[in-house]
């Protein structure tokens, strides 16, 4: 008799197959070894003192440098520089025109000649009148009202400078002139453009002396002082050594959670060029601390936490992160101590438990 074998015998028949591969021998007849995953593992540090310092972006600049504006609206009528010029101190940079300062400062002139002249008149007739009093031919009340009106017009007369004074220095105003010899960095207002008071028409730095300003958190104010010494690194030649700043500026700490604060660095002589980015490194000095990798820290629903490789297997240990130091973390974990192993290449395969194999 023969029998039909169906999809269904098949299936039936490859089960009991694979049930009997189901533990595998090797040739001396014992079973295989499970599979381990291989990792990379870095050792639990302590210390008082990271080692390699933290490093802040900036931007080179002059150490002097200015934003000119104009103290008066008018509209540009000159402006003899060029972007990039250098200028010397009290050299006209640009002028302004408006209608209204000329006439104003004549105006202010000839009120001023006026009330001198009425004044000079008051004060002879009234010697001229102390004289007739002295013989008793002008009474003591004309004398005296002679007299109010002489220091009246002297009142006049110190006003009317006055008016004159602020007259001739706004039309001075409308010149711009060079604070100090430089280099026109920027020109931000074209020729017979109109200019509000207090607008920025052009910047002007000085080829004397770099510095560079970067922002840090208020944790590390406390790291660093006037005076101190810090690398300054070049980004575009990184293979260069860094050259050596000194810190000018400090900014104090805010009540703004999570600001950045500024710091000023003042670098060598002419080391670096104005508009070169940079990289400052600040290293700061800590308490006892246990630090991990960087990329040996995951999160979870659980919280934060490490693999730690011991006796060839993955045990998860939790810990608490208190502050990332560029490439490592400083850990909070009653269970981490110093000289652990941690794994920081591989962690998407390892599980709590795993069999691992820690590659060289």
């Amino acid at each position: 008799m023969r029998f039909k074998t169906g999809a269904y015998g098949w299936l039936l028949i490859g089960l009991a197959l694979a049930g009997c591969k189901a533990v595998e021998q090797d040739p001396a007849g014992e079973a295989a070894a499970p599979s381990r995953e291989t990792v990379r593992v870095a050792e639990v540090r302590s210390g008082g003192e990271v080692s390699e310092p933290l490093r802040f972006a900036g931007i080179v600049r002059a150490s002097q440098r200015a934003t000119l504006t104009f103290q008066v609206s008018g509209t540009l009528r000159e402006r003899p520089v060029e972007l990039g010029q250098q200028v010397e101190r009290g050299e006209l940079l640009a002028r302004v025109y408006s209608p209204a300062l000329e006439p104003a400062r004549d105006s202010a002139a000839a009120r001023l000649r006026e009330l001198e002249t009425q004044l000079e008149q008051a004060e002879r007739e009234w010697l001229r009148s102390q004289r007739l009093y002295e013989r008793g031919v002008v009474s003591e009340q004309a004398l005296e009202q002679l007299a109010a009106k002489r220091d009246g017009l002297k009142a006049s007369v110190g006003t009317a400078r006055a008016s004159l004074a602020e007259a001739s220095r706004l039309l001075e105003e409308s010149r711009l002139l060079a604070p100090f010899a430089g280099r026109v960095e920027a020109l931000l207002v074209e020729q017979d453009e109109f200019v509000g008071s207090g607008q920025p028409v052009m910047r002007l730095s000085s080829p004397l002396g770099r510095e560079v300003e970067v922002r840090v958190p208020a944790y590390l104010l406390s790291h660093i002082e006037r005076g101190e010494e810090l690398p300054v690194w070049s980004v575009q030649n990184r293979d260069q050594p860094p050259v050596v700043g000194t810190v000018t500026e400090i900014a104090q700490p805010g009540a703004v959670r999570g600001e950045l604060h500024p710091v000023q660095v003042q670098l060598p002589g002419n080391t670096l060029a104005a508009g070169q980015p940079v990289e400052v490194g600040i290293a700061p000095t800590l308490p006892a601390h246990t630090t991990v990798p960087l990329l040996a820290v995951m999160r979870s629903a659980g919280g934060a936490g490490v693999y730690r490789v011991r006796d060839g297997r993955a045990e998860q240990v939790a810990i608490e992160v208190k502050r990332i130091l560029g490439e490592q973390v400083v850990v909070v974990s009653e269970h981490l101590q110093p000289g652990d192993k941690v794994i920081y290449a591989g962690l998407t395969r390892v599980i709590d438990g795993d069999a691992v194999e820690v590659l060289p």
